[in-house]
């Protein structure tokens, strides 16, 4: 097994025990975070291409990835960024195999360093089929914290489309999966929910 195999909510949950709740506004009272222009040129130039072309490679490249390297920006580098990168936690359980996106509170390149904190699967129209497997890699990400000594409350996790944005959070055993989503015009409020996490580790 590997992350890949979690295809379903059901199986997930199954899986490693979880109290799967759904709160209204999850991240609510989370402050925006205005793009720099930079960022926002950059999406008024590739929104529209990715979705013109719609794969999940032109929509991770062309939307997703820049979102993610302006949290890196915001944050004076000090955030690690992974793109495409193995993360084998736990073979024996399925903890296994490649995440599309990984961000770390720590600045290494080469290797990834606890606390990992957010993990984002990209998805090219289907919300809902990438919540298992999402929610998989922050279960892994939880227990490779705990493994390295570096146990953080919680773990943060996005499915997107690049262009619609799908939060959770994992606390414990309990995954909050939030019923609002976000879309890509409200990219100021993503980015807050985004860089929320890191502002514990790192001045925004």
């Amino acid at each position: 097994m590997a992350y890949s195999d979690f295809t379903t909510l059901a199986k997930v949950r199954e899986s490693f025990n979880l109290t799967v709740e759904e709160p209204l506004n999850l991240f609510a009272d989370i402050p925006e975070v205005l793009p720099s222009s930079y960022l926002q040129t950059t999406l008024n130039e590739n929104v529209s291409l990715a979705t013109a072309i719609n794969t999940e490679k032109a929509r991770a490249e062309l939307i997703i990835a820049p979102i993610l390297l302006e949290v890196r920006r915001k944050f004076n580098f000090q955030v690690g960024f992974f793109s495409g990168s193995e993360f084998n936690v736990d073979v024996a359980v399925g903890l296994n195999g490649y995440c599309d996106y990984i961000l770390t509170a720590s600045k290494d390149s080469y290797e990834i360093r606890a606390p990992v904190i957010t993990l984002t699967e990209a998805k090219n129209e289907s919300i809902k089929s990438g919540l298992g497997q999402c929610i998989a890699e922050m279960v892994a990400a939880q227990l490779f914290n705990q493994r390295s000594g570096e146990p953080i409350e919680r773990i943060y996790g996005a499915v997107t489309t690049g262009t619609d944005w799908k939060f959770l959070q994992l606390t414990d055993s309990t995954i909050s999966i939030d019923k609002r989503d976000y879309f890509i015009n409200e990219v100021s409020q993503i980015l807050g929910i985004l860089t929320m996490p890191f502002k514990e580790f790192y001045s925004l």
